[in-house]
C-alpha cells in the first residue's frame, strides 16, 4: 500500500470506526454516557450561563509571551440540584483562549471558534443557587458586546445536543435587534480601552449630543434633494412645485419602445413604488437617447407641461427615472421644477456581501438588490465560499451544499460542518442554507434588470475549509466501492500534509492544497457551473473574484508540494512562491475562458505582475491609518482596475459609533458612522489622514512620497500621472451578522452614503498630489475652506436622509439603523437632537412612560431618549442621559 493510500485508510478509519471516543482537533469526546437525555435536556433548561468580561487592559495576568489578552469569567447557576458531570459544553469563542483559572472545569480548542467545557475531577455537579465561575484569558480583545456569542450547547456522549436556553437570543420588540440575556453588560472603561494608551472614548449622551449640533435643521434642503447628487442640479424658482399625483405617460423620441422597455422597467418600478403609476392622464415624460452624453449619463428637465429625460444608454434612462424618484417626498407626490446633468464618478460602485459565514436567503437579497438600484451601485459581490459555508450548488458536487452549507454537532463532519459563530447544534436555522441552481439564476435576472452586475466569489486558496472538507466527504463516499480515481478527482487535501498553521479564523485546514492537480479540476468545474448559471440566467459571467487572501502558511510540510516543487513545473523553487503560482494560475484559467480576475490586494500583491492578465482586479483593503497607501498606489500603478475597499471606512460589519453596545467587529474602526462614511476621500487616501484618527484616537501620519531602500530599490510612490482608483465597493462580512435584521441594520443607512461617494465627486475633496505629500492633521491640504463646504455638504444629505429617504426606507421594510439621539439636561430641561435632523425622538424618566420630545421639556434624572422610525414602527437603541 502506497504512502497515500494509507494515509486515506487511516483517515477513513479514524471517521467510521470510533467507538469510544471522536477526535477534533485536541478535543477528545467520549461518546459513552451515564445521563439520560430527559436529564441533558433539564440541564439545559436549568442552567443559568452569564459571561463577563472583566477587563481588556494587558496586565499580571498576560502571559509572558502576550502583550494583548482580556480577562472574562463564565457563571454558572442552577436553582436545584444537578449532580451530573457527564456532560461538555460547546461555545463559539471569537477570540483565543490562552489560559484557564479554575479547579474545576477546563477549556479545550475545538476547531476555529468552536470551544468546548469540560467538568474536572473536582467538580461535584451544580448545587441549587450556588454560583459557580469559570476564569479565563483569552487573546487580544473584546471590545465590544457583540463579540459574545448565542447558544451554547450541552453534549454527553450519543445523546442529542441540548442548547442552554440562558444563552438563546431574545429580540428587544421596539429595535428588532438580537439581546444576548447571558452577557453581563458592559459598564466600566476597561471593558472599552484596548490598553492603557488607548484613546478612544466611550462616546455617551453628551457627546453626541455635540457632534449632532454642527447639523441643523434645514427643510429647504430636502425637496430638491437628490442622494446621490448629482453633478449639476439648478432649481427654476419662478415655476411652482409639479404633481405627479395623476402619474407620468410616456412618449418616445425616434427610440423603438421595445428596444429599451426592458431596461427602464425597473426605474418605473421605483416610481410606482412611491406612488407614481403610468396614466394616459398622467404628466408627459418624454425620453431620448443622445450617444454624445457621458455612459450612464443622463439630462432631466422637470417643468409643468413635460418631463424630458435624455440618456446615454439605457442605463442613463433608468438613472434618470430613478432620481426622479428620488426628487419625489413620499406622500406628497411633489417635486421642484429642476434641471439635473448627471454621470458617475466611478464605473464601478459595489456592495460586497458575506452570506457564506451567515447564511441570507435570495429574498434578503433582492430587497438589498433594490437600495442599490434606487440609489445607483451596480455591482454586487456575492461571497459564497468561505470557511463556514459553502452557498450555492454545484451540478455534480452535492456535497458542496448537502455538507458544506449546513452546521451542526457532528464533530466528524460527515453530516455537516461544525458549529461556528454561535451556529448551535442543529442544522435547522436560519444561519444555514444555500443557493439552488434556479436561486441563483433568479438572483442574477433581479440585479440584471436593475442595471447591477453580480460577481460571484468563492475565496480561495485560503478561507476554503467549506470545500476542502466538502470533498473530504466526498472522497469517503466514492472509496466506499474502492473507486479510487472518483474519489481523487476533486479532492483537495493532501492527506500526508504535516503542517501545523493557524488561519486567522484559527482552523489550521483551510486552504486548498494547489500542488495537487484535482484542485484545479475542482475550480475549473466550479468556475464552468457557475458560468453556466450565468449564461442561463442571460448575463454571461465576465469576472470572477478568486480571494486569494491569507493561507496562513500552509503547505510547507505537505510531500505532494514537496514532490511539486523538486519537479518544478511551472517554475516554483520554494515554498513562498506556491501562493503567488497559484493565483497567477487561476487568473490565466479564467482569461482562457474570457473571464477576468479579481482578488484581495494583500494575495494579488504577492503575484508576478508579469504573470498577470493586465486587466487583473485589486479590491485595496490595507487600513488607511497603518499606511494602507502604500499597497494600494502599488497596485494601481501595475495598471490593475483598482477598487477603493479601504476596511476604515468601507466596512459595515463595524460599529456605527465608538461604545461596546454598537454591533460589529473593530479590528480597523470602532466608530464608522453614516457622517464618516460621507466624509471619506477615496482618490485620495492619504488626505484622509487630515479629517481621521486612528483605531485608538491616535493622529496618524500618511507619507506619499518616493521612498527607496539602502539598496535603492523602490519601496513606495505616489500614484502615476493618467492613474487612479476606478471603483469604490462597501463591504458586510457576516461573522456577527445571523439575522437579515441585522443585514438591513449593518447596511443602512451607511449604504446611501457609499452610493454618494461612488457616484459623486464633491468640491470638498482634497486633490491627488502626483508629485507626493506627507499628510496629518496639520499638513494644511484640506484646507479651512474645504472644511466648511464638507459641513454644508452634510447638512444637506443629513436633511435628505432624515426627512425623505429614511421614511422611503421604511416603505421597502428595510428594518435600517435608527440613530441614537445625543442629550443633555441643563438648568433641568432636556435637550436632545439626531445625526439627521427632522426625525422624532421621545424620552422616559424614572417612572417608565414613553412620552414624545419637546425641547427644553422639563424633567429629573433618570432620563433616556430615542430616535423614532418615520413610520412610528420602530425604535433606536436607547441611549441614557448623563449626568450634568
Amino acid at each position: 500500500m502506497t504512502r497515500n493510500r494509507l494515509a486515506a485508510a487511516v483517515l477513513l478509519l479514524g471517521i467510521t470506526a470510533c467507538s469510544e471516543s471522536m477526535p477534533v482537533g485536541n478535543a477528545v469526546e467520549s461518546r459513552q454516557t451515564t445521563m439520560t437525555q430527559t436529564q441533558l435536556a433539564e440541564l439545559g433548561q436549568q442552567l443559568q450561563v452569564q459571561y463577563e468580561l472583566l477587563t481588556n487592559v494587558p496586565g499580571e495576568h498576560c502571559p509572558k509571551s502576550k502583550d494583548r489578552c482580556f480577562r472574562a469569567a463564565i457563571h454558572f447557576t442552577t436553582n436545584k440540584d444537578m449532580p451530573q458531570t457527564d456532560w461538555a459544553i460547546y461555545f463559539s469563542q471569537m477570540r483565543p483562549v490562552l489560559s484557564v483559572d479554575s479547579a474545576l472545569f477546563t477549556i479545550e480548542h475545538v476547531k476555529g471558534d468552536l470551544y468546548r467545557i469540560l467538568p474536572l475531577a473536582a467538580f461535584r455537579g451544580f448545587k441549587a443557587n450556588e454560583t459557580v465561575s469559570l476564569p479565563f484569558v483569552g487573546e487580544l480583545w473584546q471590545l465590544g458586546e457583540s463579540d459574545v456569542m448565542p447558544n451554547y450547547y450541552l453534549t454527553s456522549g450519543t445523546l442529542t445536543p441540548e442548547v442552554i436556553v440562558s444563552t438563546q437570543t431574545m429580540i428587544d420588540k421596539a429595535t428588532g435587534m438580537e439581546i444576548r440575556p447571558h452577557l453581563v453588560p458592559f459598564s466600566r472603561a476597561e471593558q472599552y480601552l484596548r490598553r492603557e494608551s488607548d484613546n478612544l472614548k466611550w462616546v455617551k449622551a453628551a457627546d453626541l449630543y455635540k457632534a449632532n449640533s454642527a447639523t441643523s435643521l434645514r427643510p429647504e434642503l430636502v425637496d430638491s434633494g437628490i442622494i446621490p447628487a448629482p453633478s449639476h442640479l439648478h432649481i427654476d424658482d419662478t415655476q411652482p412645485d409639479v404633481s405627479l399625483k395623476a402619474g407620468i405617460r410616456l412618449l418616445w423620441d425616434d427610440v423603438p419602445y421595445g428596444d429599451v422597455n426592458a431596461g427602464i422597467q425597473a426605474g418605473l418600478e421605483r416610481l410606482a413604488f412611491l406612488g407614481v403609476r403610468q396614466s394616459s392622464k398622467g404628466v408627459v415624460l418624454r425620453l431620448s437617447l443622445n450617444d454624445s452624453l457621458p455612459v450612464e449619463g443622463y439630462r432631466l428637465t422637470v417643468s409643468q407641461d413635460v418631463i424630458l429625460l435624455t440618456a446615454s444608454d439605457v442605463a442613463g434612462l433608468n438613472h434618470g427615472l430613478v432620481s426622479l424618484a428620488a426628487l419625489l417626498v413620499p406622500d406628497e407626490l411633489t417635486l421642484a421644477a429642476v434641471e439635473v446633468e448627471d454621470a458617475p464618478r466611478y464605473g464601478y460602485r459595489g456592495l460586497h456581501i458575506d452570506v457564506a459565514r451567515n447564511f441570507h436567503d435570495k429574498v434578503q437579497l433582492f430587497k438589498i438588490i433594490d437600495q442599490m438600484h434606487a440609489y445607483k451601485l451596480n455591482k454586487l459581490h456575492l461571497h459564497m465560499g468561505d470557511d463556514e459555508g459553502w452557498r450555492l450548488e454545484i451540478n455534480g458536487l452535492p456535497e458542496l451544499t448537502e455538507i458544506g452549507s449546513k452546521r451542526c454537532h457532528d464533530l466528524s463532519e460527515t453530516r455537516c460542518l461544525l458549529p461556528q459563530l454561535g451556529s448551535g447544534p442543529h442544522s435547522d436555522t436560519d444561519v444555514n442554507g444555500y443557493y439552488s441552481r434556479q436561486d441563483y439564476i433568479d438572483i442574477l435576472k433581479y440585479a440584471g434588470a436593475r442595471h447591477i452586475q453580480v460577481i460571484p466569489s468563492m475565496d480561495m486558496p485560503g478561507h476554503s475549509r467549506a470545500a476542502v472538507k466538502a470533498m473530504e466527504a466526498r472522497y469517503r463516499k466514492k472509496m466506499v466501492p474502492g473507486d479510487d480515481v472518483a474519489a481523487r478527482q476533486y479532492l483537495l487535501t493532501d492527506f500526508e500534509d504535516q503542517t501545523r498553521y493557524s488561519s486567522i479564523q484559527y482552523y489550521d485546514d483551510n486552504t486548498l492544497n494547489v500542488c495537487i492537480e484535482s484542485t484545479f479540476t475542482f475550480i475549473d468545474k466550479v468556475i464552468e457551473e457557475i458560468a453556466g448559471m450565468h449564461q442561463a440566467a442571460g448575463m454571461p459571467l465576465s469576472l470572477y473574484h478568486i480571494g486569494a487572501d491569507e493561507t496562513a502558511g500552509a503547505w510547507v510540510q505537505s510531500p505532494a508540494c514537496e514532490a511539486f516543487i523538486e519537479d518544478n513545473p511551472h517554475g516554483v523553487t520554494e515554498m513562498s512562491q506556491l501562493g503567488p503560482y497559484f493565483i497567477e494560475r487561476i487568473s490565466g484559467m479564467l482569461a482562457a475562458k474570457g473571464i477576468d480576475v479579481a482578488g484581495w490586494s494583500d494575495g494579488m500583491g504577492h503575484t508576478r505582475v508579469e504573470h498577470m492578465p493586465a486587466d487583473a482586479q485589486t479590491h485595496l483593503w490595507d487600513t488607511l491609518a497603518s499606511g494602507g497607501h502604500i499597497n494600494a498606489h502599488k497596485q494601481v500603478n501595475y495598471g490593475w482596475r483598482a477598487i477603493v475597499s479601504s476596511p476604515d471606512v468601507l466596512y459595515f460589519d463595524f460599529p456605527y459609533e465608538a461604545t461596546p453596545k454598537e454591533h460589529g467587529y473593530y479590528w480597523a474602526q470602532r466608530r464608522n458612522n453614516s457622517k464618516q462614511v460621507f466624509s471619506f476621500m477615496p482618490d485620495n487616501l492619504p488626505a484622509n489622514a487630515e479629517q481621521w484618527t486612528d483605531l485608538e484616537n491616535q493622529p496618524y501620519e500618511a507619507d506619499d512620497r518616493v521612498k527607496r531602500d539602502e539598496q535603492g530599490k523602490l519601496i513606495s510612490a505616489p500614484i502615476e500621472v493618467g492613474k487612479g482608483v476606478e471603483g469604490i465597493q462597501g463591504q458586510l462580512w457576516s461573522e456577527t451578522v445571523r439575522s437579515d435584521q441585522l443585514v438591513d441594520y449593518m447596511l443602512f443607512p451607511r449604504v446611501l452614503m457609499l452610493a454618494e461617494r461612488a457616484w459623486h465627486k464633491a468640491e470638498w475633496e482634497v486633490p491627488y498630489n502626483h508629485q507626493g505629500a506627507v499628510y496629518h492633521a496639520n499638513s494644511g491640504y484640506f484646507t479651512p475652506a474645504m472644511r466648511a463646504k464638507q459641513a454644508a455638504d452634510w447638512e444637506r444629505v443629513a436633511n435628505i436622509l432624515g426627512q425623505k429617504e429614511l421614511a422611503k426606507l421604511d416603505r421597502a421594510g428595510v428594518e435600517y439603523r435608527l440613530p441614537v439621539p445625543g442629550a443633555i439636561v441643563r438648568d433641568g430641561k432636556l435637550y436632545a437632537n439626531v445625526i439627521f435632523p427632522g426625525l422624532a425622538m421621545e424620552y422616559r424618566t424614572a417612572d417608565g412612560e414613553w412620552l414624545p420630545y419637546v425641547e427644553g421639556v422639563n424633567v429629573t434624572l433618570p432620563v433616556e431618549i430615542r430616535s423614532i422610525a418615520p413610520d412610528g414602527q420602530r425604535r433606536s437603541r436607547t441611549q441614557a442621559v448623563d449626568q450634568p
